[in-house]
């Protein structure tokens, strides 16, 4: 899977129209992920979904999505209008649905899945996946069983050892990894001494996390042998180059599509060019990870 740039559209943000997509692809992105989908359509949760937090977002949607049936008349028809690679964003509350929903996507155009095991706030779904070492394990296996395009991992934050479970992905072929979702959180109102969210707790995103995931990728970077999609906090072309010298390939850009708008894209891509070119460097390849020289 080839980037047109190291900047990715991350799931969960503008993901499920192609026509939107297009627009992603039109401001600079290098490739997209789409929305989580499943097998089954699903409601969500009500609003109240999302409150800004002093340094960015705590959101707590539930994963809504028409299901993989009809979804992939989206895939078809995002794949016919863009020209850089469309990742599917996969999630089941089953090894079994992982595998059906992933086949499904791949079947209709998607360049790669992207195994969505850490959502921390959906019960029984891939806050489970992700925290368990022994399913993980077979969800990845069974994936890599049921398609021939990249499986990607991504993993939660809202574990013990985020190394151990990159470690357990990539033993289970896993083809590269996304470092990472987002954190557990949650705010309460004091007028009402209620939580805001419709569901009480949900997950962070945005600069507020940046330092966390970095200090995740740069640690994965060092067990692993695949490559990382960084992800968290990205705002600006030094942040992604944060990520990259610590050790990501390519970043995906969230949050910050929300706070500053499309034009992210480009701009971060035309940042990481400029520092690239400064260096005296010829490729991205040549300062990933390279932060690990101490």
């Amino acid at each position: 899977m080839k980037l047109a740039n190291p900047t990715m559209l991350a799931s969960g943000i503008l993901g499920y129209s192609a026509r939107i997509l297009a627009q992603v692809q039109k401001n600079g992105a290098g490739g997209v992920v789409m929305k989580s989908v499943c097998l089954k359509p699903r409601r969500g949760y009500a609003n109240p979904t999302v409150v800004q937090a002093s340094a960015g977002l705590i959101n707590a949607v539930g994963l809504p999505n028409p299901g993989i049936e009809e979804f992939t008349k989206e895939i078809e028809e995002t794949k016919a209008m863009l020209s850089i690679p469309v990742v599917a964003s996969v999630f089941g509350f089953s090894v079994d649905e992982y595998a059906t929903v992933s086949r499904k996507a791949v079947s209709a155009g998607a360049d790669a899945v992207e195994l969505n095991v850490s959502c921390p706030h959906v019960k029984r779904t891939g806050s489970e996946v992700g925290q368990d070492p022994r399913l993980l394990s077979k969800v990845v296996h069974a994936v890599k069983a049921a398609v021939d395009q990249p499986v990607i991992v991504k993993l939660s934050p809202n574990v013990t050892s985020v190394v151990e479970l990159a470690e357990i992905a990539e033993r289970n072929g896993a083809d590269a990894l996304t470092v990472m979702n987002t954190v557990k959180a949650m705010a309460i109102d004091v007028e009402t001494a209620m939580p805001i969210l419709a569901n009480g707790v949900g997950g962070l995103s945005g600069s507020a996390v940046k330092p966390i995931a970095l200090r995740h990728v740069f640690d994965v970077f060092e067990a692993v042998e695949i490559p990382i999609f960084g992800c968290g906090g990205i705002v600006d072309w030094r942040d992604a180059v944060e990520f990259l010298l610590a050790g990501a390939s390519a970043v995906q850009i969230g949050t910050a599509v929300a706070v500053k708008g499309l034009g992210v894209f480009a701009e971060v891509s035309r940042g990481i060019g400029a520092y690239i070119r400064k260096r005296g460097s010829r490729s991205v390849g040549e300062i990933v990870g390279l932060s690990h020289r101490r």
